[in-house]
């Protein structure tokens, strides 16, 4: 079904500034080169600027420094990009399913289900788990014993949630991610040979939190592993056992984070970035983490952190990686030497 909304109507829920015809339906979103004549558009970087005076957008959301500058109606607000991430949301529509229990799901002893909720196709639930009222369990998907599934959370298709797992309300989880599983605990025997290490703990998600397709949160050897309220995370993201990631903290795309690692709240880690060293790596609040980077030890000064080097011999890239960190200081030294050297006739 397509969502319509006057903009009026928009502009309530927008908190915006309203220039134009409140009551001009909007059924769409586009882009400033593309949007149609009932589609509400935006306009948050400045290197689109020079699309605004052609577009055939119904309306805009634009910061009111722009709003002369549009030629039709506008949404004004202080950060369009944010404005139209919450639009997005009205335009989603509800894709919530039908209340009860398929007649192929596999409910185990002791559990409860609410009677708002839904359970697909050939889902598993687990003996003594809880799902509560309006959560969407999809086909395919799997949830062991002692579980608790909060108030609207939305499981896709072929999730596989194991034993002892808290999911916090409204937290959705996109297909292949795996939340549960066994740390990756061993330790070598007397003859070398690799002991597992039982992993005992469980996991527990927080409210708002969004896990990406084919990531794994790995369970905790004692205590849980812990993902507090509001953290994003994107698909490929490997979370090892008893991590602790702090608040409003966003994961990219394949990210990788060694047992115990601490992440505190509104951090970055960028794409392909990661924690892990000799010890248990702990990241203080409001750091971000660049593309590739990796870190090795703990960071307690909130700032943006880059670094990659080529691979060598271990003993060797080390002492370079610690001659690279002494370059800036290096090079000035090497300049003053080259100015005190210099022959008079240079000067």
């Amino acid at each position: 079904m397509i969502s319509r909304f006057t903009l009026g109507e928009l502009a309530d829920q927008l908190d915006a500034e309203l220039v134009g015809n409140p009551e001009l339906s909007i059924d769409g979103l586009g882009s400033l080169a593309t949007a149609q004549a009932t589609q509400l558009s935006h306009l948050s970087n400045p290197a689109y600027k020079s699309q605004l005076a052609e577009t055939k957008a119904g309306a805009v959301l634009i910061k009111a420094e722009d709003r002369d500058a549009c030629p039709v109606a506008a949404l004004v607000v202080a950060n369009p990009y944010l404005a139209f991430a919450r639009a997005t949301q009205l335009f989603a529509g509800q894709r919530r399913q039908p209340a009860g229990v398929h007649a192929s799901a596999v409910i185990g002893d002791d559990s409860r289900i609410h009677a708002t909720a839904h359970i697909g196709p050939n889902v598993v639930i687990g003996a003594r788990t809880v799902v509560e009222a309006g959560a969407q369990i999809l086909a395919n998907t799997v949830v062991g014993d002692d579980c608790h599934v909060a108030e609207d959370v939305l499981l896709h298709p072929r999730v596989s949630i194991q034993n002892s797992v808290h999911l916090g309300a409204r937290t959705e989880v996109h297909s292949g991610a795996v939340i549960g599983a066994d740390g990756f605990g061993f330790t070598p025997d007397e003859q070398g040979r690799w002991q597992a290490i039982a992993q005992l703990g469980g996991v527990h998600i927080g409210a708002d939190v969004s896990i990406g397709a084919n990531t794994c949160i790995d369970c905790g050897a004692i205590e849980d592993t812990v993902v507090e309220d509001g953290v994003k995370i994107d698909n490929q993201v490997q979370i090892g056992h008893n991590c602790h990631i702090g608040a409003h903290t966003l994961l990219c795309g394949m990210v990788g984070l060694a047992g115990s690692t601490r992440i505190g709240r509104h951090c970055v880690f960028a794409g392909r970035s990661g924690a892990g060293g000799d010890h248990p790596i702990e990241v203080c609040d409001g750091v971000i983490v660049s593309s590739c980077t990796v870190l090795s030890q703990s960071v307690s000064k909130p700032g943006t952190y880059s670094g990659s080097m080529l691979f060598h011999e271990h003993g060797l890239w080390r002492r370079n990686a610690l001659r690279f960190a002494s370059l800036d200081s290096l090079f000035k030294r090497v300049k003053r030497l080259e100015k005190q050297a210099r022959p008079a006739t240079d000067k």
